[in-house]
């Protein structure tokens, strides 16, 4: 994680959000390419919805955008050189063995921010994500969509420029996925940069700017989410979206 100072949450809502640049990214593993090579630029306002069949790539791609993974051939550029600061939230969120709000202020601890700051800035966090009432409640003990949403909330704290969502609504129940998706819109507005897979279509058009669609490892359509739903041109995109079987 990336360090920065306090209070600075708001200090790039008026800038375009980062460009994410692959050129001819490959990954492999045990002489296996599993994704690419792949080619493609992040640089509209999204949210941008990652779509595409099971092991099509998706998780992976998010790996290799955020860091977690390198690619074994090719470059993951940003906009001007430098790594914006980035947070992302997993299909199972990974929390502490703490409370709520404990959760959210030992990540502003790890990310330097003055102890003076870290207290009201986790209480203000549960607030907007609805999760005051659960603030002195075990992480690991609240359902699936409150983590979710801790999840998101501890990203929010550390005020993203990035925001990786890897499927964080697969699991949960209509309300908790309108709460995730409103959650979603809120970092959008404040100017952080949204990449998200889902399998969900109706979410994909409820959400998406743009979409960046995955079949065996290869990206075959990145366009605008109207033109995506009304005219997809790849074989691989009409079956998908006709749910039919893609390989």
């Amino acid at each position: 994680m990336t360090s920065f100072h306090v209070p600075q949450l708001a200090s790039f809502i008026l800038s375009p959000p980062p460009e994410l640049c692959f050129a001819d990214v490959t990954f492999s593993h045990e002489d296996k390419v599993l994704l690419g090579p792949c080619s493609f630029t992040l640089q509209g306002p999204g949210p941008t919805l990652v779509m595409g069949p099971n092991g099509a790539g998706k998780s992976l791609l998010l790996r290799l955008s955020h860091g977690l993974l390198f690619p074994t051939q090719g470059r993951i550029t940003w906009s001007g050189e430098v790594c914006p600061r980035q947070a992302m939230v997993f299909q199972h969120p990974v929390l502490l063995r703490r409370s709520a709000v404990a959760n959210l202020i030992h990540a502003l601890a790890v990310n330097n921010v003055p102890r003076r700051a870290r207290v009201k800035l986790a209480h203000d966090a549960l607030e907007r994500f609805g999760l005051t009432a659960c603030c002195n409640t075990p992480a690991r003990v609240l359902s699936g969509g409150e983590q979710q949403r801790l999840a998101l909330a501890r990203a929010w704290v550390l005020s993203p420029q990035v925001l990786f969502l890897d499927e964080p609504t697969s699991a949960l129940d209509p309300a908790a996925i309108k709460a995730v998706e409103a959650a979603v819109q809120e970092f959008h507005q404040r100017g952080t940069r949204i990449v998200m897979t889902t399998h969900d279509l109706h979410q994909a058009k409820r959400l998406a700017g743009d979409i960046l669609f995955l079949s065996g490892g290869k990206v075959r359509e990145h366009t605008p989410a109207e033109i995506f739903f009304d005219r997809p041109v790849s074989r691989e995109a009409q079956a998908y979206i006709a749910g039919e079987l893609v390989e």
